[in-house]
């Protein structure tokens, strides 16, 4: 027994007949004869010095042998199948493939890609919602957009200012409850995504910096921050809303931002890629584009007192 690994032909035949349990399946998929597909196993066979299938009658089951094989078999096909794929995408200068959270999406990045799309017509992107984590060096995706606290090592990592909350609601739930105080008395939403991204940033804190007690009521609560600030608009209650996720209902009127108090937290916006891909053309461009877009909505809250999480002591 050798060695020397078999031609790859060879294991690749094996690999789709291991998945299909069926020499004739396997040759389907692979575009040729159930003969030359048998060929190439036996001779896999040959190369081993033992059998990886047993023929039956009118079926084929995998040996010890080929049950050993066979995982190996397909994952090493898999990680070079993504490796090929990876590797066509650095030749790629027209497509670009972006991953961020359903929240950003929906309240920040959608309504304002327009924008990006007028301006770079020569890329074509592609935009998944999704809160999975994603291996940028295995998942196709270019360029990921994180909320939250990390090092972020082995990537290149662009931080966007630290994310702060305040209180906001419809102007006619303002009209009800003008002050602080009053809100002791308001129907609050809780999001309760933030124990886990911002610990601390919550409700008791926010009383706390404008120095109000807080009286634990019943409330909304919900898991996705995109969804409070949607019931905020609706008229459901008070939420307190994450900066980049209310810039819009704000600016637009459905929302107002009352009190000028905001609680920070170390949490922040990541745009990430790889090292070696961040002075790609579209890459470059769409994190240029980021942050300038950031940027234009600075000024809105420039007259909010922001106090870190940190400054504020459990009651």
């Amino acid at each position: 027994m050798s060695d020397r690994l078999p031609p790859l032909t060879a294991l690749r035949a094996f690999d789709a007949a291991a998945r299909h349990i069926s020499f004739a399946k396997a040759a389907e998929e692979l575009n040729v004869t159930p003969a030359a597909l048998s060929f190439q196993i036996k001779s896999l066979e040959e190369h081993l010095g033992q059998p990886l299938f047993r023929r039956l009658n009118r079926a084929v089951e995998l040996t010890e042998a080929g049950e050993t094989l066979a995982p190996g078999a397909a994952e090493g096909f898999r990680a070079l199948g993504q490796a090929w794929q990876s590797t066509r995408r650095l030749l790629d200068e027209t497509t670009l493939t972006v991953t961020a959270g359903p929240a950003l999406t929906a309240k920040w990045l959608a309504p304002r890609l327009f924008e990006f799309a007028r301006s770079h017509p020569e890329i074509e992107l592609r935009l998944s919602a999704s809160l999975k984590v994603v291996d940028l060096r295995r998942g196709g995706v270019d360029v990921a957009i994180r909320f939250g606290v990390s090092d972020d090592a082995g990537l290149a990592s662009y931080g966007t200012r630290p994310d702060w909350l305040t209180p906001v609601m419809t102007p006619e739930m303002h009209a009800q409850f003008p002050t602080p105080e009053s809100l002791r008395r308001a129907p609050l939403i809780f999001d309760d995504s933030l124990s886990t991204v911002a610990p601390g940033c919550d409700w008791p804190a926010w009383f706390q910096a404008v120095g109000v007690e807080f009286a634990p009521g019943t409330g909304t609560h919900f898991s996705a921050p995109d969804h409070a600030i949607d019931a905020a608009c609706a008229g459901l209650g008070v939420a307190l809303g994450r900066r980049p996720l209310i810039i819009k209902d704000v600016r637009e009127g459905r929302l107002v931002a009352p009190f000028k108090v905001a609680i920070q937290t170390d949490a922040r916006f990541r745009f990430l890629c790889l090292p070696e891909a961040r002075d790609r053309p579209q890459i470059a461009a769409f994190r240029d584009w980021f942050f300038a877009e950031i940027e234009k909505t600075a000024h809105m809250w420039g007259d909010f007192d922001i106090i870190p999480v940190q400054d504020l002591q459990p009651q």
